[in-house]
């Protein structure tokens, strides 16, 4: 596949649990570099959009509230097959379930709260990037 961009974020109970470095670290130790980076809170529209096709599903509101609730920390990350890379790297969705050493499993609550966010494709990837990031933003690596 080659170099790549994906998008990925670490979410506030991630951010609150004080596990940024340590996150990071994971990505930088394993191949993935960050080109860019936004510690921000989320506004709710920006959130529903970038959510939006959750929309009609009965965990929405849940998961907006969520979102918005703390500081977030948008990235893009860089590397070889860098969206396969990052989705191993983060562990299945459910916590209890991920693999030990994953992100996931060391720092996920739940399933709602599982610390991590990352692009499931190449196409996700261009579109959660260009929600959050202008092209000027991100460094070429």
């Amino acid at each position: 596949m080659g170099i790549e961009k994906t998008f990925s974020i670490i979410k506030p109970n991630a951010v609150k649990k004080n596990a940024i470095g340590d996150i990071i670290h994971q990505f930088e130790t394993n191949g993935l570099r960050v080109a860019a980076a936004k510690l921000t809170i989320l506004s709710k529209d920006k959130c529903e959009l970038f959510y939006a096709e959750h929309k009609e599903r009965p965990f929405f509101g849940e998961l907006v509230s969520f979102m918005t609730s703390g500081p977030v920390l948008l990235m893009c990350l860089v590397g070889e097959n860098a969206v396969l890379k990052n989705r191993e790297l983060m562990g299945a969705t459910d916590p209890k379930k991920a693999e030990a050493g994953t992100i996931r499993a060391k720092h996920g609550a739940n399933v709602g709260e599982n610390a991590v966010h990352g692009s499931d494709s190449q196409d996700s990837a261009k579109r959660e990037l260009a929600i959050f990031f202008d092209k000027h933003e991100i460094v070429n690596l």
